[in-house]
């Protein structure tokens, strides 16, 4: 990110969409980082091929890392493997990235669709900062920098505005997203309890509304283009400290309403 020191940041769902633009900007853009770990749940898959190219042309910056956020036992396969990476110097960022959407309305929606919605967006983005939480900490304590910012340690957790209950009755007509924005409004309350329990360890946690952005999620539709956005939310990310701390803000540095 633009003017911090990260060191070593995670990706969740680096192979496509936001998280993919994500690891492309801070390789080959102005918003840097030394060790980047791009996790994704097929890397050998096809989705995942354009990943595999930019993990190629920087090996000594890129790792790809097998991180299947709903399988537990990925996930302890993943932290064991970045933590063997990152050594003594822990890891600055986690951006819990993964996630899915369904479109629909209550009367659309099964029990299926939300138990799907809540496994990756909610309890993925749980299970894997808890599993990331020892790397974080030695982040923190290890930076020498006082405060709370994202070159220390953090957790940016990619929300969106649909999770917003006050924003809802002016998007409910235009995205109809019954069990994503549930789940979104879940993952806001996770970012909140989070910070409560992170802030004795001096790790930032923030939860970030990327816009709606023209990808496989997204849709044809949307009204900004994922290098927009990540550029965006990169400089935000930059930004934040203590007072972002259990925060909901948009890729501008908005406050977005709960």
């Amino acid at each position: 990110m633009a003017g911090t020191k990260a060191c070593s940041i995670l990706i969740t769902g680096a192979n496509r969409g936001l998280g993919l633009e994500m690891v492309r900007q801070l390789v080959e853009g102005p918003c840097t980082a030394q060790k980047i770990f791009a996790g994704c749940h097929s890397p050998q898959g096809p989705q995942s091929k354009a990943l595999q190219d930019l993990a190629e042309k920087y090996p000594d910056i890129i790792t790809v890392v097998p991180l299947d956020t709903t399988d537990p036992s990925s996930i302890k396969e993943s932290a064991k493997m970045v933590g063997s990476q990152v050594g003594d110097k822990g890891l600055n960022v986690l951006v819990n990235n993964a996630g899915v959407l369904a479109h629909g309305k209550m009367q659309d929606t099964s029990a299926d669709d939300m138990l799907c919605a809540f496994t990756t967006n909610v309890i993925g983005p749980m299970s894997v900062t808890k599993e990331y939480l020892p790397y974080l900490r030695v982040a923190a304590r290890s930076s020498g920098e006082p405060g709370m910012s994202c070159c220390k340690a953090a957790v940016i957790n990619i929300s969106s505005r649909l999770g917003s209950m006050s924003s809802i009755p002016q998007l409910y007509s235009i995205f109809p997203a019954f069990s994503y924005s549930i789940s979104k409004a879940g993952l806001n309350m996770l970012t909140v309890y989070a910070a409560l329990e992170l802030r004795k360890d001096e790790i930032l946690c923030t939860a970030l509304h990327p816009g709606w952005v023209r990808t496989d999620t997204g849709g044809e539709q949307a009204s900004m283009e994922a290098k927009q956005s990540v550029e965006a939310l990169l400089k935000v990310m930059s930004s934040l400290n203590e007072q972002h701390h259990g925060g909901f803000l948009d890729y501008a540095g908005n406050t977005v309403p709960w």
